[in-house]
């Protein structure tokens, strides 16, 4: 019977195989982990990472912190910080997904007790992807606007006010009255009564650049404040559909779909980079824009204010994505042998040196910029939303081919964007897989897409004329203290009570026994320097905090208690579940803390041929999704 249903055990096993492939499209033949999946090769994992760690933090943000705290100096606490704070927790982070091949919230089950850490992650991601891709239309909507023969911006057109000028122009002057009297007035008052400025009298303030009311006016229709939410802006709504789209179709499959894509996201910045660097080199003024940035105009005294110690550190610790959930969702997708501990050390080094070689592309053409203009390169430098939708696109107006060029940058924003925003709907869908395999075995697809559609429809705000004041808000309140708590909670939580002597042990057996002088830098930075280097940085960031503000406006009281409240909401999972995981606990409260400060009985390697003697009673954890808080006498001990 057996032969007349399978003439041959080849062609069986192929029709298993191809049945398991249609169900489970994400996961190769090849693949070591079956249930999950892993990347197809070792260099689709890489450039996810560099992808991810690489954003637009390193093009808009970096370069401008380097010129404002001492230059080239700054690189010195820069890489110290990278040292003591950002490998450290990136090594970490890489290694704990690596070895349980668990995304964010489930790999919790090291500690049943920080379980709301994982989630608070979660939850933070899903914000900051509401409005980081917002960004990402802001630049399709620039790189189509720029396919014309003159870039919109480039003259004050009829969208702009009497205020828009390269030029200072004139507010007030005094003029000359009927009776003999010398006023002074408003300069359009007295072109509306036909009164001419008496010489020498008038008062100059900057004008706005055609840029800065093109960016207003035109691509985000602002309005007055964030009280007055306006009507969408249709065409940034299509944007912000397009790049949903982008983001859904690299991610149908997973990471064997979006580990493609990235061959192009991930490298294509590199090129264009290259290409404005070798043109900004060329243009008249770019020496003097680089010296503002690295050479000349170092300042190594600034290395004796704490504030620019603090920017090296903060600088490091949102540039790499720890804390985000990315990292371990990421990583769990890995081989179990794969070198967690030399792809941390090539990523970590990519991501920095990226953003040192993206400062000289960007201050050639400012220089460039303050050159034509007869400013300084200290009055056309900006940073964040200002250098990448102001200051730079003004300077490529000015450059013959504009068009060219703009379309170049605002592409290489797209891509630096899209890949970060892939990891970070990665680390959304590996959670809901994690939580229910089964389902997301037979629907990856439509949970997906329904994860962008849903996402697209809670961007909608930041899309309206109050818009920019909503992506500002969540990025004041979401991207700041709550990474930080969920920093420091992870690294206090499996160094200090999980152990972080059999957190290595645990990274050993992956990448092999390593000697203990190997371990010694390690081990200072995880139990001591790097917590309180975070603690530091989070104090100083409570002591230092202001109300938001945007573009000197200042936000309503709603505002910021709307604010509050999404902050508060993401981390106040990590005290509900303590409690629950307490609640469902036995013995007395002191046994329950106890219990839930041990592996769940269904942590360690995800695979059997992996657990060796250390997790040989392991519970499968295909066949266990909860966690089991193990008892008193059960035979997980703590360190």
């Amino acid at each position: 019977m057996d032969k007349l249903k399978c003439p041959s055990f080849f062609k069986c096993r192929g029709k298993e195989k191809v049945t398991a492939s249609s169900e489970n499209f994400h996961v190769g033949e090849n693949d070591e982990n079956q249930d999950r999946g892993n990347w197809s090769k070792k260099s689709d994992y890489l450039l996810s990472m560099v992808g991810y760690a690489v954003g637009l933090g390193n093009v808009w943000r970096f370069p401008y912190l380097t010129y404002n705290n001492g230059g080239g100096a700054f690189l010195i606490p820069y890489s110290i910080m990278l040292a003591l704070a950002g490998l450290p927790l990136f090594f970490l982070e890489c290694s704990l997904g690596q070895f349980a091949s668990l995304g964010p919230v489930s790999v919790w089950r090291i500690l049943p007790l920080f379980q709301g850490v994982g989630i608070t992650m979660v939850l933070i991601s899903i914000f900051v992807t509401i409005y980081y891709n917002v960004i990402i239309a802001y630049s399709l909507y620039y790189m189509f606007a720029s396919f014309q023969s003159e870039l919109p911006w480039k003259n004050c057109s009829d969208w702009a006010d009497e205020n828009c000028s390269r030029s200072p122009i004139v507010t007030h002057c005094n003029v000359s009255t009927i009776p003999g009297d010398i006023i002074q007035v408003n300069k359009s008052w007295a072109d509306i009564h036909n009164l001419n400025c008496i010489n020498g009298s008038e008062i100059y303030q900057p004008g706005q650049l055609p840029s800065e009311q093109y960016w207003n006016k035109v691509a985000l229709r602002r309005s007055s404040g964030m009280d007055e939410t306006g009507e969408i802006v249709w065409y940034l709504a299509l944007c912000l559909l397009l790049a949903w789209l982008i983001v859904g179709a690299a991610l149908f499959k997973g990471i064997k779909s979006s580990g493609k894509v990235v061959y192009f996201t991930a490298i294509f910045p590199y090129v264009v980079l290259l290409i404005l660097l070798i043109r900004g080199a060329t243009l008249e003024g770019a020496s003097k824009g680089i010296s503002y940035y690295i050479g000349a105009q170092s300042n190594f005294t600034k290395l004796r204010e704490a504030e620019v110690w603090k920017d090296a550190a903060t600088q490091i610790f949102y540039s790499l994505s720890v804390a985000w959930g990315g990292l371990v969702a990421l990583s769990s997708y890995n081989k179990f042998n794969n070198n967690c501990f030399s792809d941390a050390i090539v990523v970590c080094l990519t991501n920095c040196l990226t953003s040192v070689f993206a400062g000289f592309a960007i201050f050639s053409i400012l220089g460039h910029m303050a050159h034509i203009s007869g400013k300084e390169v200290s009055q056309v430098v900006k940073s964040g939303f200002d250098l990448a939708f102001i200051a730079y696109p003004e300077a490529l107006a000015q450059l013959p081919w504009g068009p060219f060029w703009s379309i170049l940058f605002f592409f290489m924003l797209l891509t630096l964007g899209l890949d970060s925003q892939f990891a970070s709907i990665e680390t959304i869908t590996t959670t809901i897989q994690d939580l229910f395999p089964k389902v997301m075995k037979k629907m990856r697809v439509p949970i997906t897409l329904g994860c962008c559609l849903v996402l697209f429809l809670l961007g909608l705000v930041c899309v309206t004329q109050a818009g920019i004041y909503w992506v500002h808000l969540i990025d004041h309140f979401c991207a700041g203290w709550g990474i930080l708590i969920a920093a420091i909670l992870e690294i206090m939580g499996i160094i200090w009570i999980y152990g972080g002597n059999r957190f290595i042990e645990d990274i050993e057996m992956m990448i092999g026994a390593k000697r203990w002088i190997f371990w010694l830098w390690w081990r200072a930075c995880w139990f001591v320097i790097t917590p309180l280097l975070l603690i530091a940085i989070l104090i100083w960031s409570l002591v230092k905090f202001h109300r938001p503000e945007y573009a000197k406006i200042p936000y309503p009281d709603w505002g910021v208690a709307l604010g509050w409240c999404m902050i508060i909401f993401c981390i106040i999972w990590i005290p509900i579940m303590a409690v629950i995981k307490i609640i469902q606990a036995e013995g007395n409260i002191f046994q329950r803390i106890v219990n839930c400060c041990r592996p769940a009985s269904n942590w360690g390697p995800y695979l059997e041929r992996h657990r060796g003697e250390r997790y040989k009673d392991m519970v499968d954890p295909k066949k266990e999704t909860d966690y089991e808080i193990p008892t008193v006498s059960g035979n997980r001990k703590p360190e």
